[in-house]
């Protein structure tokens, strides 16, 4: 076991677009001796996702923000290194929130910071993935807010990510029509193709809401009864033009102002026009649902019947570059980084 744990810290906030400059990568020594409960896990994959942006920032929301000079936040899975706990043995693979670095030393009695894994059937970088946080998301605001009917059209922004490819597959196993929204015309083919969504638009082929909006007239005939939002902005205008009456929107993720940009909503009486129901969510605040999430999640990422990508770096120096990537939609499907 090496004696040295690399962390990738917080160094300075950004203003505007955040860069390499805002991190800074530290060694510490790994911890030699464990007190009572405590247990040490190597991380093998560190998961890089859109919420930790705004967690840069010091601003007002609905999390702390993250703290300067301390390891970034972030899940992790591994592998249990030493253990002075009845409940996790050398060996366990484990999921947490273990951040941005090697090792993490962990007080497993504190309930629900270190969840054991099997590995049997699903793969370990999956629990980051499919059967993580982002599955659960799209699980939630899909199933929670956007119910949608056998019948039904429900619209997925980022529709090739981690959080919008499931969205679509569960949408299409209740029975619902599924149409994708993505950048660039490999994401598109993915979406239809591999994931199975019924049609997927590439928003980089539109310059403004119009034609954004035409292009769904098409693919959407009968309207948008539902709609998973990660973007905002354009893409958010174009679709609330083509919603039908007592549509719901799951609001997740709006990209589009994750660097300070205004966001705007052109034609916010539709609403009230179409009744729709609008409704953001946070997927840690909901936590009574993970075990129903998450079942339905690992049965049919086990059975080949949910498909998913993943984008891996390699080392944990190459996280702050992925993650601009990320921000910048230069991963395909969920973004990892491998740290074994």
């Amino acid at each position: 076991m090496s004696q040295v744990n690399r962390q990738i810290l917080l160094a300075s906030r950004p203003t505007g677009e955040p860069g390499a400059d805002n991190f800074k990568l530290v060694e510490t020594a790994v911890p030699s001796a464990l007190a009572d409960g405590q247990v040490l896990v190597r991380n093998h994959y560190l998961s890089l996702d859109p919420y930790m942006r705004g967690r840069m920032n010091d601003g007002k929301s609905y999390a702390t923000p993250q703290p300067l000079n301390e390891v970034m936040i972030g899940g992790t899975v591994g592998e249990v290194v030493a253990s002075k706990n009845a409940h996790f043995a050398v060996g366990d693979k484990v999921v947490g929130m273990g951040g941005w670095q090697e090792y993490q030393l962990v007080d497993a009695n504190q309930r629900g910071v270190l969840q054991k894994v099997d590995t049997t059937h699903v793969p370990l970088s999956a629990y980051l993935g499919a059967v993580g946080m982002p599955g659960v998301t799209g699980w939630y605001g899909l199933v929670k807010i956007i119910d949608p009917k056998p019948g039904e059209t429900v619209v997925v922004s980022a529709a090739s990510g981690a959080v919008g490819g499931a969205v679509g597959q569960l949408a299409k196993a209740r029975g619902a029509r599924a149409v994708g929204i993505a950048g660039g015309a490999d994401k598109c083919r993915y979406v239809v193709e591999e994931l199975g969504f019924d049609a997927c638009i590439d928003y980089k082929q539109h310059k403004d809401a119009k034609s954004l909006s035409a292009a769904l007239k098409a693919d959407c005939p009968k309207g948008i009864d539902g709609y998973f939002e990660n973007v905002g902005g354009m893409i958010l205008d174009a679709v609330m033009s083509r919603a039908n009456a007592f549509s719901r929107i799951a609001m997740c993720g709006m990209i589009a102002g994750y660097n300070g940009e205004p966001i705007p909503l052109s034609a916010p009486q539709l609403i009230l026009v179409n009744r729709m129901k609008v409704e953001g969510f946070i997927v840690s605040e909901h936590m009574e649902v993970w075990p129903e999430a998450l079942k339905e999640l690992g049965t049919l990422v086990a059975t080949g019947k949910l498909k998913y990508r993943e984008t891996v770096a390699q080392g944990l120096e190459q996280a702050p570059e992925a993650f601009l990537g990320l921000l910048k939609g230069r991963n395909f499907g969920k973004q990892l980084v491998k740290l074994v």
